[in-house]
């Protein structure tokens, strides 16, 4: 693990309650569907998903809920290019409405990947609400239907992200600074 610290917080946790509040609001309707599902893509997005799913049920939404590992990153900061399903869902999705949350759309690669892979699954339809967005990375175009906050090209940890595995206990969204890179 290269040396760094975490100092520089880039959401709070109550900046990131009144978002996913507001959020949620704006996902309430779209979630009304007779057989709705959301499927977390792990391991980042559990926090941001068990979020959603608690103020969902203040709305009357009770989706079915399932996981899907993809890998792109293994322990490192930049992406392989190349993703690949770990784990896959175990829910039938034919027919069902379904939301794909992950914690945040880089390069595109993963949540273009994910939606394409539900989508082959029979999904009536599939749609998708990151946590962040950091559109200066993408290189597959890809947008979520829904998002938290738009990010600048920092790494970030926290609120379920992480680097090496750590960090993802962090109730904020913080930016890695590495010690060994310039300025």
């Amino acid at each position: 693990m290269r040396p760094h610290h975490i100092r520089d917080v880039l959401f709070t946790d109550a900046e990131i309650a009144r978002r996913l509040d507001t959020l949620v609001g704006a996902l309430a309707d779209e979630c009304r569907a007779a057989d709705f599902v959301m499927i977390g893509i792990l391991r980042g997005s559990f926090m941001f998903l068990a979020d959603l799913v608690r103020l969902l049920y203040r709305h009357d939404v009770h989706p079915r809920i399932d996981f899907i590992t993809l890998e792109s990153y293994g322990s490192g900061t930049e992406s392989s290019g190349q993703v690949r399903v770990t784990k896959d869902i175990t829910l039938d999705v034919r027919g069902a409405h379904v939301l794909l949350v992950d914690d945040i759309l880089d390069t595109g690669r993963t949540l273009s990947f994910a939606r394409q892979w539900i989508g082959e699954k029979g999904a009536a339809a599939v749609r998708t609400c990151t946590l962040l967005d950091k559109p200066s990375r993408r290189v597959v175009p890809c947008r979520a239907d829904h998002v938290g906050f738009a990010v600048e090209n920092h790494f970030v940890v926290g609120y379920g992200l992480d680097y090496d595995g750590r960090y993802r206990e962090l109730p904020y969204i913080a930016r890695v600074t590495f010690l060994d890179e310039p300025g």
